[in-house]
């Protein structure tokens, strides 16, 4: 059934059909043109840049296609006036990759920062590029089985949406607008709060008669926009983790704590002497980082049937030629130019002195680099990105990995730096790897050029690459990764990860109440690593999350009608995904200036936490207005 402008067989095929997509094969149109490089790659690194704050931050990122294609629809068909969704196509492929990489890199790369070492910028491009690139490349033999040969049987979401996004665009979709006052709203909201600091954008409040518990809240909007994409469900996983920590455990340890003077590991201090910040930074963390370790250990188990089987039916497909000439729409990279490609990456992994991990590191690079983008290209086809387990994926690589150096004798700091960085380009290929296959699933749909796609995407993981390392030594001179401010949890917890094998110096107590919290939410039907995340970070960042969530739970009551919700639905998503990219481009730029000492905001807010509060609360309208009674819902082909 045809769904908003795609073709029949769009979303399944009847026995001998063959799928004609929205552009034929034999229809060639303007795709990897030079206005679509310029603009993907300023599109990648503005996404990439957003959502390396928001990762550092909270912990995830939010998928950069659909605002991409959405921004490209606005710039190449509105102001430029040229029709070709082959062309906006190739933005949003472009522009994906910098989001993805960015997630591979935050999710690794700043516990070389908690580890007190100084990587420049050029490793940290190295490592992002390689692993990207070999993300591209180990994906190409398996594509046509993927995504031709399984269509209909693996329907690749996020994909889907994209493409199905991209020809209401071409038939006169008008949304653009939409996720441009997002944009400025959080560009705005941000520069006002943690720029000029007219008012503080964390609030909190003590719970009397309940000792050291407390109540907070991040009054920003990517935060609002993080839980409208999420939905009400993720948000109160996250938000019942905090609760737990934040009402139980915490209140927990200073009840006991009180009735000791002794000084309990790993905290240098007497409980007695704590608040609950700091009871949550000596304590609670190493709480959630058991938690979030065992979630994603669970999450990958969970998936092993899947990742088994999509190891073997890739490995069907892997190679597999057609009899003649290939159609303009099923053509590849050449496959000499991946095998030559593939060797040189992996041979400068091993010999490059800026990439710390040896023979031993490129040879695992290899081995695990190739598993893990066959299992990521095909699990995303099943369960959507956002559903991809590629912590579990990086948390199996480097227990693999740490064990493999320290047993051959890489130990100590150089061999932690050493299966960190293997790591790095593991969870990057992985991403990319995912990020790819949707990308080129949506090509698929549409009409789009394998190969050109291809190429799209290695120009988009090279300029992301470059950025990434000069955004987060930035971002790290500003705010400090593992702070408040940017707490970078995944990052934290792969580097206890790596200590707690190479040292033996965790507080393993402690990582294994976290660890059987999990398993308990496991038992109770929940998602373990989503409560996790929110037992691991501040329950200032669950609750802004949550009212989002709450606002896409309200239209999912109010809005019964299927097409009106998801129009409503997609609005809201491009919105929120205007804060998200505002907020986060904004926080970049403050942190130039904190970089470059220049001071442009009051040292104490002139407003307070209930000026803040009824500040966001404007913020939060604006969202329940463009989701509840905006009109452009009606007539934006969205």
């Amino acid at each position: 059934m045809s769904k908003e402008g795609l073709p029949s067989g769009a979303y399944g095929l009847k026995e001998g059909e063959e799928y004609i997509p929205y552009v034929p094969a034999n229809k060639v149109m303007p795709e990897l043109t030079g206005l679509a490089i310029v603009l993907g790659i300023v599109l990648s690194v503005v996404f990439g840049a957003a959502n390396a704050y928001l990762g550092l931050k909270v912990g995830m990122t939010v998928s950069a296609s659909i605002p991409a294609g959405v921004i490209s629809m606005a710039i190449v068909r509105v102001i430029l006036k040229r029709k070709s969704i082959l062309e906006n196509n190739m933005v949003q492929t472009i522009a994906s990759a910098g989001e993805s990489l960015a997630a591979g890199a935050i999710f690794t790369l700043p516990a070389l920062f908690l580890w007190g070492e100084t990587p420049s910028a050029l490793t940290m491009t190295l490592i992002t590029f390689c692993g990207g690139a070999l993300g591209v490349l180990f994906m190409i033999p398996v594509r046509r089985y993927l995504i031709v040969q399984e269509h209909g049987k693996l329907p690749y979401p996020e994909g889907t949406a994209c493409a199905e996004i991209l020809v209401a665009g071409e038939e006169g979709g008008n949304s653009a607008g939409v996720i441009f006052a997002g944009t400025g709203v959080g560009l705005i909201y941000k520069f006002i709060g943690d720029g000029l600091r007219l008012f503080p954008t964390e609030i909190e409040t003590r719970i009397k008669g309940f000792k050291e518990a407390a109540i907070g809240m991040d009054v920003l909007p990517a935060l609002l926009g993080v839980g409208f994409i999420i939905g009400p469900k993720i948000s109160a996983f996250m938000l019942s983790g905090a609760v737990l920590a934040w009402f139980g455990f915490i209140p927990m340890i200073a009840f006991f704590g009180s009735q000791s003077n002794a000084v309990i590991f790993p905290s240098t201090e007497v409980i007695s002497s704590l608040d609950y910040w700091g009871i949550w930074s000596d304590y609670i963390r190493y709480i959630g980082a058991g938690a979030v370790a065992a979630g994603g250990i669970i999450s990958l188990a969970k998936s092993l049937p899947i990742i088994i089987t999509s190891f073997r039916d890739a490995m069907k497909g892997f190679g597999a030629k057609a009899g003649e000439e290939p159609l303009r729409t099923d053509k590849d990279l050449p496959g000499k130019f991946v095998f030559i490609g593939t060797v040189v990456l992996i041979v400068l992994i091993g010999i490059l002195p800026v990439i710390p991990v040896g023979i031993v590191g490129a040879i695992l690079v290899a081995l695990f680099g190739f598993f893990f983008v066959v299992v990521s290209s095909r699990v995303v086809g099943l369960v959507g990105s956002s559903s991809n387990p590629v912590s579990g994926m990086t948390i199996a690589t480097l227990l693999f990995t740490t064990i493999i150096m320290k047993a051959t004798g890489a130990s100590g700091q150089p061999g932690m730096v050493a299966a960190l960085c293997v790591g790095a380009v593991i969870c990057t290929a992985a991403a990319i790897a995912g990020d790819a296959s949707q990308d080129l699933k949506t090509g698929y749909l549409i009409g789009a050029t394998p190969w050109k796609q291809q190429v799209g995407e290695l120009i988009g993981i090279a300029a992301s690459a470059v950025a990434i390392g000069f955004i987060m030594i930035l971002l790290n001179n500003a705010y400090t990764f593992g702070s408040k401010e940017l707490g970078a949890p995944q990052a934290t917890l792969m580097k206890l990860v790596i200590e707690g094998i190479m040292n033996g110096n965790l507080p393993w107590n402690l990582v294994f109440v976290g660890a059987s919290s999990a398993v308990v939410f496991e038992l109770l039907g929940v998602s373990s690593l989503t409560v996790a995340i929110g037992m691991y970070l501040p329950i200032h960042l669950s609750t802004p999350i949550m009212v989002g969530g709450a606002i896409k739970g309200l239209l999912d009551i109010v809005v019964k009608d299927e097409t009106r919700n998801k129009a409503k639905t997609e609005l809201g998503i491009l919105y929120g995904s205007g804060l998200i990219a505002g907020e986060g481009l904004m926080g970049v730029i403050l942190a130039g200036f904190a970089a470059a000492n220049f001071n442009i905001g009051f040292d104490v807010p002139p407003i307070g936490q209930l000026g803040a509060l009824l500040i966001f609360s404007l913020v939060i309208l604006s969202l329940i207005y463009y989701v509840f009674f905006s009109k452009k819902a009606d007539n934006s082909g969205v």
